[in-house]
């Protein structure tokens, strides 16, 4: 039914990752295969390239469904429909930053202090045009095919890149002076695709399953039995946004289930037991639907 387009590179081995955990698992006969498959009745055929190039492809409708970052469905000014972010990057599960950089001893404070003239390196040509427009500086942007950091200050004066933590562009002399776009992937489709009802449907159930796995990630499921006197000091520990779920057992105990971030437990569960837990047990999750 669907034909999928997913990105091949710095996004590929999390993408993977994510459809596994989601029940998708994406198979293919090696790991430089293009071609690929997912045991599943609503994918027809799976494609893995170059994100620069997914939303175009999806505009064209040559796939009804790719994932990308926000930064190439900019860049590309594709003509998509999101069916929403799926918050995840290539380290962490924070956006990546398209931002304007240069070297230290650069005396710009803002984008809005580099001069007409201005030497600027990028991969992102198009934005980088549109960034400098708005702000009325005439700009020589060079197309770079990578490693653009190193090209400041002897061949560009300033950098329009990609980053997720800084620590590149730090260790490379150079400083942030202003974000173009932050960036988080993104399910995309093709608006005709999108537009056939039963398309559609099987876009948002595929959806569901990669939103309720990322939501899954670093949680866990605690279940504990504690007496009614000792209760309140109990759930005082717990995540009041998750709303503990309480049951009164047969002996007169309470049962009690509630989701916590997997950070901090080796301090939660030592910490519920001196209130008064017992009989407790850490369960992982797969997916959280809501």
């Amino acid at each position: 039914m669907l034909k999928i387009v997913l990105p091949k590179g710095s996004l590929e081995t999390a993408t993977l990752a994510l459809f596994d955990a989601a029940d998708l698992t994406v198979v293919r006969s090696s790991s430089v295969e293009y071609k690929a498959s997912i045991d599943d009745p609503r994918v027809e055929a799976v494609r893995i390239l170059r994100p620069q190039e997914i939303a175009s492809y999806v505009q064209e409708g040559l796939f009804d469904l790719g994932i990308t970052g926000r930064d190439w469905i900019e860049e590309t000014s594709s003509d998509v429909v999101s069916l929403g972010e799926l918050r995840y990057s290539k380290a962490t599960s924070q956006p990546v930053r398209v931002v304007v950089a240069v070297a230290d001893s650069s005396p710009a404070q803002t984008g809005k202090d580099l001069k007409d003239g201005v030497r600027v390196t990028t991969e992102y040509p198009e934005m980088t045009r549109r960034y400098f427009a708005e702000r009325g500086i005439k700009a020589d942007i060079r197309l770079s095919y990578g490693a653009s950091e190193a090209k400041i200050p002897d061949i560009a004066d300033c950098v329009v890149d990609i980053t997720e933590t800084g620590r590149a562009l730090r260790a490379s002399g150079l400083r942030i002076i202003d974000t173009v776009l932050t960036s988080f992937t993104e399910l995309i489709a093709n608006k005709e695709a999108y537009a056939d009802p039963v398309k559609r449907h099987a876009m948002e159930q595929l959806m569901t399953l990669l939103t309720g796995t990322l939501e899954a990630r670093d949680k866990v499921l605690l279940k504990l039995n504690v007496a009614e006197s000792s209760l309140d000091a109990v759930l005082a520990l717990l995540p009041a946004a998750k709303s503990p779920t309480v049951s009164r057992l047969a002996s007169g105990d309470v049962a009690v289930e509630s989701v916590v971030p997997k950070r901090g437990i080796n301090t939660l569960i030592p910490d519920l037991i001196d209130a008064g837990a017992s009989d407790l047990l850490e369960i992982p999750i797969s997916k959280i639907i809501h």
